[in-house]
């Protein structure tokens, strides 16, 4: 069996099984374009993303997603389905309980979530491009009018708030956003477009340590992501 699609609280989710487990499992947290349905997933439907799938499956790596409610922006439903999501893999599969977690773009918001809430289970985490903090996301949107109103109506749907308390409630967070836990992060970006770039630049305004030096890479070196993804994730593995 290559993998297994099952629901959970009306959402998709799946499994994708390696032909020699070694025991570790990674949780991959997709972007906004991320989805899960019966038979397939977007990291089987684009072809960087299923080549990386195939090389972690080669390493035997067990690797498990979540529809996630689609664009979810990070809501606390989102990060509540990923616990039970990580709940229900280690009951059913043999697996060490520590975790490693792949999350790009927003993705990163579900992630941050569950370092502060799942620290025990955690091994390491990587975060692809992503999206720290909403508060710095959003006002690097705001001068783009119609993404901003686009935007916000997807934070209101999945966080369940009316617009004028979500802009105060994403304006009246924390400046920084904590990364440094008893467990590895690293952040890979992939340099593509001017976007991108000013992205980069904010890492270390947000971040709160200096510790924290991001790898960058250019787009023409994309289909390396595999290999630096696994090198990564096995070099913290030493340790059950």
């Amino acid at each position: 069996m290559e993998n297994r699609n099952f629901q959970m609280d009306t959402q998709w989710n799946i499994i994708h099984y390696p032909e020699k487990p070694t025991g570790f499992g990674i949780l991959i947290i997709g972007d906004e374009r991320h989805f899960v349905d019966d038979s397939k997933c977007f990291w089987t439907q684009n072809e960087g993303k299923l080549d990386i799938i195939d090389q972690l499956k080669e390493e035997g790596y067990t690797i498990f997603s979540s529809n996630l409610y689609g664009r979810n922006w990070g809501s606390e439903s989102a990060v509540e389905l990923a616990k039970s999501l990580y709940q229900h893999v280690i009951r059913s599969e043999i697996l060490n309980n520590k975790i490693h977690i792949l999350a790009e773009g927003m993705g990163a918001l579900v992630a941050i979530r569950l370092m502060e809430n799942m620290k025990k289970n955690i091994r390491s985490v990587i975060l692809l491009n992503p999206i720290l903090s909403l508060k710095h996301h959003l006002e690097q949107e705001k001068e783009h009018k119609f993404f901003y109103k686009k935007i916000m109506k997807e934070l209101s749907t999945a966080h369940r708030m009316n617009l004028l308390e979500l802009e105060n409630n994403i304006f009246s967070m924390e400046e920084s956003v904590n990364l440094e836990y008893d467990f590895p992060v690293k952040i890979i970006h992939v340099l593509a477009g001017g976007k991108s770039y000013n992205q980069s630049k904010q890492y270390h305004r947000i971040i709160n340590t200096s510790k924290f030096n991001p790898t960058f890479i250019l787009q023409e070196k994309k289909q390396q992501l595999g290999k630096i993804f696994i090198k990564y994730f096995s070099s913290h593995e030493t340790v059950l």
